[in-house]
């Protein structure tokens, strides 16, 4: 069992930046693949960006694609999600998901992660 705890949400401005951290526990693996997605009222959950530990490749939506970086931290393998440029189309509930080794075309996928967070809420209103 992995459990994984996100941080960092909050109400912000049209244009404004914000930092979300996930930071997994439990049995983690020696290589996996992490990815933040993101729930709207009445959307579908949907891809936002993933970090694999291994290379460290990653994959981002176009919607985020230049304004959002997902990195991870040197201390407990913490996943981040560094927003900008945030507009309030970004609003949503953004879910930390952890799963084994994908491959770059499998990264968005849902069916790639086998453990997903609480989720944090992300609120871009002026």
């Amino acid at each position: 069992q992995v459990q994984l705890a996100e941080s960092g949400g909050g109400l912000v401005q049209p244009g404004d930046s914000l930092r979300l951290s996930c930071a997994p526990s439990g049995s983690t693996r020696s290589t996996y693949t992490m990815a933040w997605f993101r729930q709207a009222p009445g959307k579908e959950r949907e891809f936002v960006a993933a970090f694999r530990w291994r290379g460290g490749a990653t994959s981002y939506s176009d919607s985020v694609k230049g304004r959002f970086t997902v990195s991870r931290g040197d201390a407990k393998n913490t996943l981040y999600l560094q927003m900008n440029s945030l507009n309030t189309e970004d609003t949503a509930v953004y879910c930390c998901a952890y799963g084994p080794y994908a491959i770059i075309s499998s990264m968005p996928s849902q069916d790639a992660y086998t453990y997903w967070g609480q989720g944090t809420q992300v609120t871009v209103s002026s």
